[in-house]
């Protein structure tokens, strides 16, 4: 059973290493879709149609404090992480900014409302993004699991350059450390 009193900033010891199973190779290169998803602050956001550099990450779902994890989250490899992953990007907002980072957004299934509750709790200084349609995981062929029933996306971060995918991280492990990785990138490549 899970805990339902779990610290969502604390990652566990011991959580699994997620594999490189493959199945983002295909973005890197791809121009990305005219759909158009709903961001926490009101506006909708078609990635392609964003100019100059934008970094996405992608996590499954935030937990909130108090509340029970799915069943089984941290058995799942990637599952955990996403609020300290979301933390990161939070803290290195500026750096990445220093970088040429023009948007920064974060990416999951989960709908809107729930969203704004993790940006508001975590002082986020960026919008998170909802595909709770699946329609952008559905077209890009994003790697996504199954847990409690809910569908949601393997976590990954993505560098976009005028609407194209320059760069995957995938898989992300551990994901406390993914914005630091994408700083990394972006300051040797330029």
């Amino acid at each position: 059973m899970a805990d339902a009193t779990h610290n969502p900033l604390v990652l566990p010891e011991g959580l699994p290493v997620p594999r490189d199973d493959g199945a983002a190779r295909h973005l890197t290169g791809m121009r990305l879709p005219d759909i158009e998803l709903l961001a926490t602050d009101g506006t909708r956001v078609s990635l392609p149609r964003l100019k100059g550099r934008t970094v996405i990450y992608v996590y499954p779902r935030t937990g909130r404090p108090g509340q029970a994890l799915p069943d089984g989250w941290d058995a799942i490899p990637g599952a955990r992480g996403c609020t300290p992953q979301s933390c990161g990007f939070r803290d290195h907002f500026a750096d990445l900014k220093r970088l040429g980072v023009a948007q920064l957004y974060g990416l999951s299934t989960q709908d809107t409302a729930y969203q704004r509750e993790a940006v508001e709790r975590l002082h986020l200084p960026f919008a998170i993004l909802s595909d709770a349609s699946l329609a952008l995981t559905q077209a890009l062929r994003l790697p996504t699991f199954v847990a409690s029933g809910m569908t949601l996306i393997k976590r990954m971060a993505w560098v976009i350059d005028d609407g194209v995918m320059t760069h995957v991280f995938y898989p992300v492990f551990p994901p406390d450390t993914s914005a630091q990785e994408v700083i990394d990138w972006l300051a040797a490549t330029r």
